[in-house]
């Protein structure tokens, strides 16, 4: 089994608008500035990208886990046509009170990607705008990126709150692209000598 590094990421406030409502169909779905280009600068730098995300909307009865599903086909083919790459994706329907392993900021998303995919979260960067994201991440010894794109008040709030501290920081994710190939880089393989 191989063991890739690769970039994890929350969506909400990562790649798409956050809404305290919820993204409840494809029609709320707000794409963040950049966001595209820097999923096609990691698809160009090699980089594999699994989306990890909290869909707590789904237990609530606010969407269908069909309608979110139609989200994330949506979001691919837009990122595909954008020249990125989607390589897999894991979201997590229950509420808070369910207190399931795969809500982060417990590790079971990320630990359910590695599994399926051969990946290897040692290597591995984990990027999102809350202090789930970030436990979640530390949890499985990634690397993790903090992207300030909510308010400052409430960045600042869900840092403050985090018993772990980000690896790095950034506004968005384009900025955080160059930092997120670095990492990746020093923990791939060297390449053969011979074919």
């Amino acid at each position: 089994m191989r063991r890739q590094p690769a970039v994890f990421l929350d969506r909400d406030g990562v790649i798409n608008r956050d809404s305290d409502y919820f993204v409840k169909s494809w029609g709320e779905f707000h794409i963040l500035p950049g966001a595209l280009e820097a999923l096609r600068l990691l698809h160009e730098a090699g980089c594999e990208v699994y989306i990890a995300t909290n869909q707590a909307g789904v237990g609530r009865g606010l969407y269908s886990c069909r309608t979110l599903l139609d989200m994330h086909l949506h979001l691919r083919l837009v990122v595909a046509q954008a020249g990125g790459r989607i390589h897999g994706l894991a979201y997590c329907p229950h509420v808070p009170e369910d207190g399931c392993a795969c809500r982060k900021p417990r590790p079971g998303l990320l630990q359910k990607l590695a599994a399926k995919y051969g990946l290897d979260p040692r290597g591995s960067v984990m990027v999102g705008d809350s202090d789930k994201d970030l436990e979640a991440g530390h949890a499985v010894g990634c690397r993790t990126i903090f992207l300030h794109t909510r308010p400052a008040d409430r960045a600042a709030a869900h840092l403050q709150r985090c018993p772990v501290k980000p690896d790095y920081e950034a506004q968005s994710l384009l900025e955080a692209v160059p930092i997120i190939v670095a990492a990746l880089q020093t923990h791939r393989s060297p390449a053969p000598l011979w074919p």
